[in-house]
């Protein structure tokens, strides 16, 4: 299995990822040895997916602790500097959760850190395949055919977790099943993460899939050629508002329209209960440069600015199933949907 994220000690200790900024043309690794380093690719996604962000950010906290101790840095630099990586990026909740609990408990002792990260690694996985069983389940139950097709949108795979998989769980978990026939995957703003990771993920597994640009996900739900539509999640608001990739409130309007299931699949550490709404959550905008340019070449006129958010944020009304490791919450039903 992919391992998008991990700890090793070899000549110094650093966070060894893969770098999701050159694939599918180069499977490379990184050693992020630095607090600089790590902050550095989270900004630029060389790592990036709301799980592995919740594991890059417990990681980090072990690195700090790390750099300190060869550094000398005094406690209130250590504080600074674990709160740059708790807020390297702000609309996925996962990387400040795994920043926070690993910060709480890293006066204990020595070591404790590096262990409470090492513990949000494994019950991520846990999580994952276990909100994959019961999404599968629950879609299963609201059809009679026995080989479904997809829809999914951004990469949310072992490349976006520590493991396995949440939305792209699901897909895999009917797959192994015999009951999933086709995925539309969109190419999906920014950076090209469908296209790029979520097709090369569906290669390796050997999912049969085609990949279509973000503008043509609402006409192919609305054509029939589609059954379900799966998502993941960067924040969950209380009531079920849930922030994704730009482009996913498309998709939840056409499947609405469809009359067919919208799920979004996330651990329960993507939920912000803190948040009573989706209102509140902070939408990421990145440089024009990804919007007016390819490979560095000018696409617009001289002159033109670009707008460029990353996420979205679908009101709990268009969405039809939010499972995690818990169960599956019907957001348009129940209010709140958590608390």
């Amino acid at each position: 299995m992919i391992q998008a994220i991990e700890w090793i000690e070899d000549d110094a200790p650093a966070v060894r990822i893969i770098d999701q900024t050159v694939l599918p043309a180069v499977e490379s690794y990184l050693d992020l040895r630095t607090v600089d380093e790590l902050v550095d690719a989270i900004a630029r996604l060389a790592v990036r997916g709301a799980p592995a962000l919740g594991a890059a950010g417990g990681y980090g906290v072990a690195l700090a602790e790390r750099q300190a101790a060869r550094e000398g840095w005094g406690q209130a630099r250590l504080a600074a500097e674990i709160e740059r990586v708790a807020l390297a990026r702000p609309t996925a909740v996962n990387l400040e959760w795994g920043a926070s609990r690993v910060d709480a408990v890293r006066r204990e002792g020595e070591g404790r850190a590096l262990e409470e990260a090492h513990r949000i690694v494994r019950e991520d996985e846990a999580a994952n395949r276990e909100l994959s069983r019961l999404g599968a389940d629950w879609l299963l139950a609201r059809t009679e055919k026995k080989a479904l097709r997809a829809l999914t949108h951004c990469n949310t795979g072992a490349l976006a977790t520590a493991a396995w998989g949440t939305a792209y769980g699901v897909l895999k978990e009917l797959h192994d099943r015999g009951a999933l026939e086709m995925v539309y995957v969109d190419e999906t703003r920014p950076l090209l993460q469908g296209t790029r990771l979520t097709s090369w993920e569906l290669a390796q597994d050997g999912i049969a899939h085609m990949v279509q640009v973000d503008g043509a996900a609402s006409s192919t739900i609305l054509r029939g050629l589609v059954d379900f539509v799966v998502i993941g999640a960067d924040r969950i608001a209380a009531n079920g508002d849930t922030a994704n990739k730009i482009g996913s409130v498309a998709a939840a309007l056409a499947a609405q329209r469809a009359g067919i299931p919208f799920l979004v699949a996330a651990p329960m550490s993507t939920v912000d209960v803190g948040l009573a709404s989706g209102n509140l959550i902070e939408i990421e905008e990145r440089a024009e440069s990804e919007v007016l340019a390819v490979s560095g070449t000018s696409m617009s006129a001289p002159g033109v600015h670009g707008f460029n958010p990353a996420f979205d944020v679908t009101p709990h009304d268009l969405i039809d199933g939010i499972v995690t490791e818990r169960g599956v919450i019907e957001p348009h039903r129940t209010q709140p949907a958590f608390t």
